[in-house]
Order: C-alpha cells, then sequence, then structure tokens
C-alpha cells in the first residue's frame, strides 16, 4: 500500500496524544473518587465500575480517527487489470525434436497443452496469433481476439521435418505485430512466446532477430521445454531403426530472451511449462494499475465511530 499524500500521517501522532490524553483522565476521575469517600466507604457510596466496557468505545474511536487520518493521506494499493489491446504472437517450435516423449506425452503434447492454457488465461480482447516453425516458418494464425480460432490451430500443430529457424520465426513474428491496425493512432503492445527444445539452424541469426524486435519495443520471453535424455527414433538406410538423442538446448533462448528484453523459462516437464504459459497470461495480459482505497478506508472510519458512539449509548447512555 502507498499514499498520494503520505505528509498527511503525520496526523496519526494525535492518536497516541489521545490515548494519553484519556489515561489522565482516567486517573483524574480515581482521584476525585478518592478525595469524595474514605477507602472503606467507596464501594458503598461509587457505583460497580464497568470493567473492560468502560475502555472499548475509547478503543473503537482511537482506531476509527487513525483510519480517518489515512484516509485523508489518499491510501492506494496495486491491481492488475486486464490489457484489452495486447496482442501476443505465439511462436511453437515444431521439428522432429518436438517429437520426442521425455516430456509426457511428447514435447510437441506439452507445448500445445501449455499454449492452449495460455490462450485461455489472456483476456477475451486480447489479440492472439501462431507461428509454427522447423526448417522455415508459417503463420498458422494471424492475431485474433477469437481465441476458438487459435486453440484450433494449437490443437492442429504437427512434428514438421528437421530444422529450427529460430530467427525468421522471429521475424515473421514481429512482422506480424508490427503491421497490425492502429488503435487511436498506436501500435496495440506486442510481445512474443517463444517455445523451442534447441538452438537455431536454419536462416538468419536468432541474435540479431532478438534485437530488431527490441527495437520494435517487443519483447521475446522464450521456453526451453525437454530434458537431457530426450531421443527420437531415427531411421538408416539399411532400414534400422535407432534411437538419436535430442537433448535440450536452452542457453540460445535464454540469451535471446535477454537481447529482446524479455525472460527465458525452462521447463522439464508438461505441468511446468503450463505453469510458465498461465503466468505469462497473466503477465502479458495485465497491467498494474494504482487504485485508490480513501472511500474503503474513510467508510470504516466512519462505521467505527458509529459502533463507537452506540456503545456509549448502549452501556452508559451517553455519547462520549
Amino acid at each position: 500500500m502507498s499514499f498520494s499524500s503520505p505528509v498527511v500521517l503525520v496526523g496519526l501522532v494525535a492518536v497516541p496524544v489521545l490515548v494519553v490524553w484519556y489515561i489522565g483522565q482516567q486517573r483524574r476521575r480515581r482521584g476525585v473518587a478518592a478525595a469524595f469517600a474514605s477507602p472503606l466507604m467507596t464501594e458503598s457510596v461509587t457505583p460497580r465500575r464497568p470493567g473492560w466496557r468502560r475502555h472499548a468505545p475509547m478503543l473503537v474511536f482511537a482506531i476509527a480517527i487513525a483510519l480517518l487520518i489515512a484516509a485523508a493521506a489518499r491510501p492506494q494499493r496495486t491491481v492488475a487489470v486486464p490489457v484489452n489491446s495486447a496482442a501476443i504472437m505465439l511462436a511453437n517450435d515444431i521439428s522432429s525434436s518436438m517429437s520426442a516423449t521425455d516430456v509426457k506425452p511428447s514435447r510437441l503434447g506439452a507445448a500445445q497443452k501449455a499454449a492452449s492454457k495460455f490462450v485461455s488465461e489472456v483476456p477475451g480482447g486480447a489479440q492472439v496469433g501462431l507461428v509454427q516453425f522447423a526448417r522455415r516458418p508459417v503463420l498458422v494464425q494471424s492475431p485474433t481476439t477469437n481465441h476458438a480460432l487459435v486453440l484450433g490451430a494449437i490443437a492442429g500443430l504437427r512434428p514438421g521435418g528437421g530444422g529450427t529457424a529460430i530467427g525468421e520465426a522471429i521475424d515473421m513474428a514481429v512482422h506480424t505485430l508490427t503491421t497490425l491496425p492502429r488503435k487511436g493512432g498506436k501500435r496495440p503492445p506486442g510481445a512474443i512466446v517463444l517455445l523451442s527444445d534447441g538452438s537455431s539452424n536454419v536462416g538468419p541469426g536468432p541474435l540479431d532477430a532478438a534485437r530488431r524486435a527490441k527495437a520494435d519495443h517487443i519483447p521475446i520471453f522464450t521456453i526451453s521445454l525437454g530434458t537431457a535424455n530426450g531421443t527420437i527414433p531415427i531411421k538408416k538406410r539399411n532400414g534400422q531403426t535407432v534411437n538419436a538423442p535430442v537433448p535440450v538446448s536452452s542457453q540460445e533462448l535464454a540469451d535471446i530472451a535477454q537481447a529482446s528484453g524479455g525472460k527465458a523459462y525452462t521447463a522439464a516437464n508438461s505441468a511446468k511449462a503450463s505453469a510458465i504459459y498461465q503466468h505469462l497470461a497473466v503477465q502479458l495480459g495485465h497491467k498494474k494499475v494504482q487504485r485508490e482505497m480513501t472511500a474503503d478506508v474513510a467508510g470504516g472510519g466512519l462505521v467505527l465511530l458509529l459502533v463507537g458512539g452506540a456503545l456509549t449509548l448502549m452501556w452508559f447512555g451517553r455519547i462520549v
């Protein structure tokens, strides 16, 4: 919590001053009672003391005053609100290594499940698109607010052969985002979520593409999916099938994220991948804003003032 006018909080010193005054008043009353009658006669000539009830209204009043002073300082809290103008491109690796089953049911299957989770979590007004890539990228779905179309495109992803053209995939995603129709003369704020299990080995360098994305204010959030033990079956010329190792390679993806101003993540299983996509859906589909709480705090203070007054009337027949 923060305050727009924190200097007003200096007024909170009035609360301990009020407490000191109240304690002094109580001592003065006891002194008057003691002077009025001898200790032996006090019980018969003074009314029975109400115990804790005598102090309860004053405690309520003190808290109410503190809340009203805090309300005058205009308290604020940070909340996340949907960004319906956001445009997000999902870039998904569909190269042969994505068929490895070290991540269940497969790397690609886990990626599809996680991406679908992402689309389900982003605000309805956010535009989401999809690029698939292996040896070359393909724009499968242009950014749209019809998320059912995106979910259908994700479900249709299939392993697409050798090669991993990450650089070209980034360039295609950036071009798609930067050519979207402007709203109010401004381009929708864009981001790329790129998932792969290896390094780029086809086409232009991905780091140069990441720097171009940064120049266009489009951060890239990379997800490295897989383990060091992944393998895929490969047929040799003699017809024999062997398991070829396809260990995950995450360093280049981390460099891409850093060069673009985004963030890198790693996932060794389907649950972790889904959690990352869910986190990104909140991060990219929402923005943090300051909401003023003055009315809420002031209302609480006024309610406590009424409660304190009601207690004194009910117990002592007076307001203060």
